[in-house]
């Protein structure tokens, strides 16, 4: 550096620790910063380093992209010394240049560029990806579109399943530029799904791309053809001296192409040179003066050759001699501003500024920057200016100064002078004296204390020494004392409540109020703190709402005012009352039978007193937490212990306690470890005891099974007791399943459907319980033994049949018949393939529908019972009749005349294989939705009499022997505006809904 100074100047140069004024000098310049983030992560925190020496001590800034930075208190950045500390790191807004500034009274020095990256990598927005369709032979080259990241990637791809990954060979080539597989020519066992797996080499992190299927196409083999380079290098790559380069070359092609590198030169590679992969890659590490030149990627096969050239520039990153390297230019800064260039006596030649005419303005520290297209490096010196007299062009008094009536002001008064003079104030004209309210101070500024509306005024400041004199003014205005009129308070206030915390403010009307809230000392930041706080002040009031109030908001409340001149405070104590918090230490202490002694702590009150407990068990049984009973059915606030009662016996039980004060019932303890009820004799009786059917000499006896928490211990069984009814003693008998529900017993010697009584108890290892109490049942029946007769079928239409027959006898000693079976199958089906219809009871008849029509059905008839079926009676047939008629009336016609209604249409024809027309039936509603009435007619017409003011709707379909035909389209008769009106039904499918009220008809009604 270098520094021409035109007029009397010096150009101070101190020694660090002398004790004397020392220009700032950087000690600790900040480093670039890569800072990965991990998915997940939340507290992420960077530190840039600055560090510098001067006197005064120097105090430190930070530019963020050209931009100051501001660590104010709350804010994600902090200064630690000169180390700034950036929280909870954002990727978009904290990314970019960094630089410090270390300024004392001789001015700012500027570090070195800092760099901050953030390396990420995030998943892959899409989750399919279309096939992609190629002939074999044919290259292809699948995408993989990395999503977004910072930092450097790697790239592999997976063939169908992990850990099956693609094996690169002179065949198959995966960039690690771009992420693309490439196929120099497709084999049928390509075929199958590719999936990108990218790794950031920062974070560590990897992401799976979505599988993108390679499909053969099926329309014929690709021949061969010439290479073509798919990837290649840029034609000019400058390479920074050390570094490794690397360069990539890929050709799809048929034959597989030969990948061959080269220097245009003829130079042969030195031995640290690489070619990996197949050739794909040309890797020359620590790069050298000598490495650089022009280099050539050959493909080649029989079909031809193509080639890519590229070249290597050599270029060095020097940090103290740029000047060697390439052209270079240099400004300065002075202080924090930036030098003018253009003025005539600043000039700036080979990097030398030359300063003439030198004045008080050039004053400060002078930053040099030397810069490429490489990067930037800075470097700095002070000039200092001595022997002046006084000059204020630099710092002139503050042409405005607020003070607040009954506090203290300074109003500075900085001259550039050496050596130093004197300093004199004056108010106005007069000169200003000294008093205990006024002082002028060792550097020269005026303090007042205690000032008051007198003191307004202009004030000049005047500077003297042996070179001359300079004054500079600036008007004094004294504003009102700012007051907050509210009062401080306690607020006592209850969970869910809404609450204004008051912040009244009385202030002079000419200055701005800014309100701030605090939190137990911390910034409310209203709108993202959901939807609790809320401004409701107005000009003069600071007044905020807190909605839905909870428990995490009972603290101090404090409000903060602040104005041009002076600033104020106070502070609201808020307590929150809700319900208690969970009790604490809930155990199981003792456990009987059906019995637990259990003990907690007590948990927070959230200042209500705790007035009450409950205690909820649960079991693998029970539908959640239930209520128990207690010894104590009210456990009062100070108790905290109780023994729970009505438990079952061997049963896992889990125990929680909930607190009640006058809020409310708060969450429930954490639950007791599970403890089991000890086991005894079961006391419960099988329920539902009954039995019946089975099969031939059986006795089957049924009973609902104990569910297993009723069981009382392990070892649970039943014992079934059962005698002939009449029979002086019993016979029992032990089923040692606890899930069983039935017993048969077998014996030749049991009558058929004879009465039994029978008795169910149940016994585990402690003994056997009580019996249930006796029932009756009968032990099996036997078949019906004799079929049906009178067996008749008759088709009643189309797709009916009505089926009629003799019933057997009901009951005797032996049987009964709980019913019959009617088995029917069609003529070209088989028997075995019936459907059957049961009927149940005495019923001696049974319709049979959904039948085809013209079709003949076979039918046979036979009786059941808990025994089984009967012999089949005799088989009959039956025709069903034709089919209506398929053609729904047209050529409808209606007209009115004097309240009545005439409606024509054509004859229905039945075609060769339908049911002859017997007649019609005309259906008519109010609208499309309610239940139709209906009048039936043998003729092709019909008179209605009706209301003159209704809508409504009307239908027609055909009669037959075999059902009713499809029904005409529906037609909207609108209600009369005349006496007289014709219409014919519409040819379209939408129809209007109408409403009829009354009809009067001429026919037969059917309601």
């Amino acid at each position: 550096r270098h520094l021409d100074i035109k007029s009397e100047a010096v150009l101070s140069v101190l020694c660090p620790g002398s004790g004397v004024l020392q220009r700032p000098v950087f000690t600790k310049q900040p480093g670039s910063v890569v800072f990965p983030i991990q998915p997940g992560e939340i507290r992420r925190e960077v530190v840039f380093s600055c560090e510098a020496q001067g006197h005064p001590p120097p105090f430190y800034r930070w530019k963020l992209n050209g931009s100051f930075i501001l660590p104010i208190p709350g804010s994600r950045y902090s200064l630690m010394g000169g180390n700034l500390h950036i929280s909870n790191l954002n990727k978009e807004e904290d990314v970019g240049i960094y630089q410090c500034l270390a300024s004392n009274s001789f001015g700012t020095i500027i570090s070195r560029e800092a760099s901050l990256h953030v390396a990420y990598l995030e998943n892959f927005k899409t989750q399919r990806r279309s096939p992609v369709r190629v002939r074999e032979g044919q290259g292809v080259v699948l995408l993989c579109g990395p999503p977004s990241h910072s930092g450097e990637l790697t790239f592999t791809w997976i063939f169908n399943e992990y850990p099956s990954f693609v094996v690169q060979d002179t065949r198959r080539f995966v960039s690690q530029k771009t992420g693309n597989l490439y196929i120099a020519k497709v084999e049928p066992s390509d075929v199958g799904n590719y999936t990108c797996v990218v790794t950031n080499m920062v974070t560590k992190s990897s992401v799976q791309g979505p599988p993108t299927p390679l499909v053969l196409r099926l329309d014929g083999v690709m021949g061969e053809y010439e290479p073509k380079i798919e990837v290649q290098f840029p034609e000019v790559i400058p390479v920074a001296k050390s570094s490794t380069v690397k360069l990539e070359c890929f050709a799809l092609g048929n034959p597989v192409p030969t990948i061959n590198w080269k220097r245009v030169d003829g130079a042969p590679f030195g031995r640290k040179v690489d070619v990996k992969k197949a050739s794909g890659v040309l890797e020359i590490p620590y790069f050298q003066q000598e490495d650089s030149g022009m280099y050539e990627c050959t493909a080649e096969n029989s079909r031809g050759r193509n080639s890519v050239k590229g070249k290597l520039s050599f270029y060095v990153l020097q940090l103290l001699y740029l000047e060697y390297i390439m052209p270079l230019y240099c400004f300065s800064t002075c202080v924090s501003m930036c030098l003018s260039l253009q003025q005539d006596r600043v000039q700036v030649n080979n990097g030398v500024l030359t300063i003439s005419s030198l004045n008080l303005g050039d004053i400060g520290m002078y930053q040099c920057v030397a810069e490429n297209k490489h990067g930037r490096i800075f470097t700095n010196a002070e000039l200092r200016v001595i022997a002046i007299a006084p000059d204020f062009s630099q710092n002139l008094l503050k042409a405005q100064t607020l003070a607040r009536q009954g506090g203290d002001v300074l109003i500075e008064c900085k001259p550039r002078m050496s050596p130093r003079g004197v300093i004199s104030w004056r108010k106005g004209k007069e000169a200003l004296r000294e008093s205990h309210r006024m002082m002028v101070l060792d550097n020269g500024s005026l303090r007042l204390s205690n000032v008051t509306k007198m003191d307004a005024g202009i004030y000049t400041c005047v500077a003297r020494n042996q070179f001359g004199v300079a004054s500079s003014s600036g008007s004094l205005l004294v504003k009102e004392a700012t007051a907050i009129t509210s009062p401080a308070g306690h607020l006592d206030v209850t969970v869910g409540e809404s609450i204004v915390l008051p912040c009244q403010v009385s202030h002079d009307p000419t200055l701005d109020l800014k309100f701030t809230w605090f939190f137990n000392e911390q910034v409310i930041h209203f709108g993202s703190q959901g939807a609790y706080f809320e401004k409701v002040g107005g000009r003069s009031a600071g007044d905020i709402m807190i909605r839905n109030i909870q428990l995490s908001h009972a603290g101090k409340y404090t409000c903060a005012v602040q104005t041009k001149v002076d600033s104020v405070s106070i502070a609201t104590d808020v307590v929150v009352r809700g319900p208690p918090g969970p009790p604490l230490d809930c155990q199981v202490t003792e456990m009987t039978e059906t019995t637990a002694s259990l003990s907690w702590r007590p948990g927070l009150d959230n200042h209500s007193p705790i007035l009450s407990y409950t205690i909820q068990a649960r079991t693998p049984f029970s539908l959640g937490w239930q209520t128990v009973t207690t010894v104590l059915e009210l456990l009062r606030g100070k108790q905290f212990s109780a023994t729970v009662t009505d438990l079952s016996p061997w049963v896992d039980y889990e125990f929680r306690v909930l607190a009640t004060n006058s809020v409310g019932t708060g969450e429930p303890s954490k639950p007791s470890k599970k403890t089991r009820t000890k086991e005894m004799v079961p006391r419960v009786t099988p329920a539902r005891v009954s039995g019946g059917g089975g099969g031939r000499s059986e006795l089957v006896i049924t009973w609902e099974p104990v569910p297993e928490e009723m069981q009382s211990g392990p070892g649970f069984g039943y014992v079934v007791a059962f005698r002939p009814l009449g029979a002086p003693g019993w016979m029992q008998a032990a089923v040692t399943s606890p899930d069983a529900s039935r017993y048969v017993f077998k014996n030749e010697s049991i009558p058929p459907f004879s009465p039994y009584q029978v008795k169910v108890r149940v016994y585990n290892n402690k003994g056997e319980g009580p019996f249930s109490p006796v029932t009756t049942i009968y032990s099996a029946e036997e078949e019906p033994s004799r079929a049906p007769v009178r067996l008749r079928a008759k088709s009643v239409s189309a797709s009916e049949v009505e089926v009629t027959w003799k019933p057997l006898p009901w009951s005797n000693s032996r049987r009964r018949i709980l019913g019959y079976e009617l088995l029917y199958w069609g003529e070209k089906e088989k028997q075995d393939a019936a459907s059957v219809v049961r009927t149940e009871g005495n019923k001696t008849s049974v319709l049979i529908r959904d039948l085809e029509g013209s079709s003949t059905y076979y039918m046979s008839l036979r009786a059941y019972n808990s025994a089984g079926v009967g012999p089949q009676s005799s088989i009959v047939n039956v025709t069903t009749k034709k089919p209506p008629p398929s053609q729904a009336p047209v050529k409808i016609m209606w007209n009115t005349s004097n309240s009545k209604v005439i409606l024509k249409w054509e004859q229905v024809h039945a075609l060769e294989n339908e049911s002859e027309v017997t007649g019609y039936k005309v259906m008519y509603s109010q609208d499309k939705h309610s239940h139709p009435s209906v009048v039936e007619t043998n003729n092709t017409s019909l008179e209605l009499s009706l209301p003159t003011d209704q809508d409504y709707v009307i239908q027609i379909k055909p009669c037959s022997e075999g059902g009713e035909g499809i029904s005409s389209r529906q037609i909207t008769i609108p209600k009369i505006e005349g006496s007289i009106a014709i219409g014919a039904a519409p040819r379209s499918s939408g129809f209007s809904v109408v409403n009829l009220a009354a009809l009067t008809l001429t026919g037969r009604m059917l309601l």
